[in-house]
């Protein structure tokens, strides 16, 4: 039976990183889903939700559920966003989509059962677990299981892994010196490990340490876990000017 598989492109997805999303669809259509993309849906309402916005966060979650109802599952390229589905929603409204919501790499591992899907990444790589994907969902060692089928990719650990990388929605905003700080350790975990590429499972926590990466001109390059899986032999990853 061909699941039939919402893609919940959340608003940093949308907006910034489109090519994420392009990712998760050709996967797991490789994979033999069959993906759609709703038009209705929008954000999860997490900001407004972690800013006291209780009570205007509800639309959005009653928004959401209608926008994805019908799937089999949905999927998000954020640990970030599904958590807040799966764990904030039940206290707000009554819904299903909680138990329909997924994390990428927990779909693939627990729902398609699958570790190795056919990538190829011939980079050295290291992998930093954000902290809503680690805590909140537990995916713990599945997205290392997909990274470890990889064709091609060098994996090393990244010391201090489980650290937040300062980032953490309007934390970076409210706490802009402590986030920097955070930040700060986070680059040199990450530099010590010789890797070519950093990569996670949420494009804003690659969006925060790579814009540090980036201004230190380390040449490390930020890949969301999502293209390093869909980047094969006969359509491989490339890096971007």
């Amino acid at each position: 039976m061909t699941l039939r598989v919402a893609l919940f492109a959340t608003c940093l997805g949308d907006t910034l990183f489109p090519d994420t999303c392009r990712s998760v669809v050709r996967l797991l259509e490789r994979l033999g889903c069959a993906v759609d993309f709703p038009l209705s849906q929008t954000c999860c309402g997490q900001m407004h939700f972690n800013t006291g916005y209780r009570d205007e966060t509800v639309p959005l979650v009653r928004r959401l559920g209608e926008s994805f109802a019908g799937y089999d599952a949905v999927v998000a390229p954020s640990g970030s966003c599904a958590a807040m589905v799966r764990d904030i929603y039940p206290k707000l409204l009554e819904s299903d989509l909680p138990g329909r919501m997924y994390e990428l790499s927990e779909f693939l591992v627990d729902v398609l059962g699958v570790t190795d899907v056919g990538a190829y990444f011939p980079h050295r790589v290291t992998y930093h677990p954000t902290c809503h994907s680690l805590r909140m969902l537990g995916v713990g060692e599945k997205p290392l299981a997909l990274l470890r089928a990889v064709k091609g990719l060098d994996l090393v650990e990244l010391p201090a892994a489980e650290t937040c990388c300062g980032f953490g929605g309007t934390f970076a905003l409210k706490n802009s010196e402590t986030s920097t700080a955070m930040l700060g350790d986070k680059m040199t975990s990450v530099l010590d490990t010789g890797a070519e590429v950093l990569t996670a499972g949420d494009n804003s926590c690659l969006m925060h340490i790579g814009g540090g990466l980036s201004r230190l001109r380390t040449g490390v390059r930020t890949v969301h876990l999502a293209d390093i899986l869909a980047s094969t032999e006969e359509e491989p990853w490339l890096a971007t000017p």
